[in-house]
């Protein structure tokens, strides 16, 4: 027998990686072809798809069920707002200063809420972001209980808007959507990648470990808070990215709208648990379930949300594992491998 080695990838997961990159070059040239329209849906699954590829990594892989991600959205957006508003800081730059908020919030709400456990946990994380919505609806320099825009002066001068609306020959506000669409698409991919590689290093590792059987895990050496904290401060900082972004394309905030349950935390979930929560390709199928249902039934009403609700129950009678899970049963594929195997090969003779 020879020297084993480990091995991740599969054939599969190496096709993948073509047409993904395949899907990445059409994406950034997509703005040259497509309508302001489809960019701004291509805008809203991208953006989607990040908060739930870090919801993911929180309760797939960490175990944490937060029902306050919110918090995070809400946070980061307002940071974005204030640096740009008060600081007069660009607002592409701002959404750094989005993420880097949202990981500020995140340090002493984790010694709160990792007091709790379970559905003390979840209960607790939205008690956090009602709180922060509270107190963010006194903050008048940003418009207080009802919101405010963002400056004409700040939209039509950021970076990159004038280069964009010179190579299109588009109006400002079509270059934002442009240059809105193209953070967004960075944001996802960096995000996905990001999360991979993540899951395949020890810490990944060890995290697999920890949602499996905490106490086997504890007794081989893995700090169980340790590595669930650190999960917690990277969905953080990655989820007040998005909001950051998500709220400089709406360019208008209000405290009940950037701190929404349902936007950012229950569509979140339902994305989740139908693609296929643990599974990095689950959110990706889930929202574009999501983004099909709701092009189809939302101008239905509470119809649109009872739906959601049937198909949400269906899916967690039928395939618990989600679509993505049903799939992968069936057919074994994996497009992002995290499993480890031991590879032999036989003895030359």
């Amino acid at each position: 027998m020879g020297v084993g080695h480990i091995k991740v990838g599969t054939a599969s997961s190496r096709f993948a990686a073509w047409i993904a990159s395949g899907f990445i070059l059409v994406a950034i040239f997509l703005p040259f072809v497509a309508g302001r329209s489809l960019l701004q849906d291509l805008f809203f699954i991208f953006s989607m798809l990040v908060l739930t590829q870090w919801w993911n990594l929180l309760a797939g892989y960490g175990g944490l069920v937060s029902v306050g991600q919110q918090a995070f959205v809400g946070i980061g957006a307002y940071a974005m707002f204030g640096s740009v508003i008060l600081g007069n800081v660009d607002p592409v730059v701002s959404i750094l200063i989005a993420g880097f908020a949202a990981f500020v919030l995140s340090v002493p709400t984790a010694f709160l809420a990792f007091r709790l456990h379970g559905a003390y946990f979840a209960i607790g994380t939205w008690v956090i972001a009602e709180v922060m919505r509270l107190g963010v609806a006194q903050w008048k320099a940003v418009g207080g209980g009802t919101g405010t825009s963002l400056p004409r002066s700040a939209t039509r001068d950021m970076w990159f808007v004038d280069g964009i609306s010179v190579l299109f020959d588009v109006k400002t506000s079509a270059a934002r959507d442009i240059l809105a669409y193209w953070l967004s698409l960075f944001l996802m991919v960096t995000t996905i990648a990001v999360i991979y590689w993540f899951l395949r290093t020890r810490r990944g590792l060890a995290l697999f470990a920890v949602r499996d059987n905490s106490q086997a895990a504890q007794s081989v050496g893995i700090n169980d808070f340790i590595s669930k904290l650190i999960v917690y401060f990277m969905a953080a900082f990655g989820t007040g990215l998005a909001g950051g972004l998500i709220y400089l394309q709406k360019a208008r905030i209000s405290p009940d709208s950037a701190f929404s349950v349902l936007d950012w935390t229950a569509y979140v979930i339902f994305i989740v648990v139908i693609g296929g929560i643990g599974t990095l390709e689950g959110p990706i199928v889930g929202v574009l379930v999501f983004f099909l249902l709701q092009s189809l039934l939302s101008d239905f009403g509470s119809w649109y949300l009872m739906t959601l609700g049937v198909i949400g129950i269906a899916v967690m009678l039928f395939a618990p594992k989600g679509l993505w899970g049903l799939f992968t049963e069936r057919t074994g594929m994996e497009l992002f491998p995290t499993r480890r195997q031991l590879v032999i090969p036989e003895k030359e003779t």
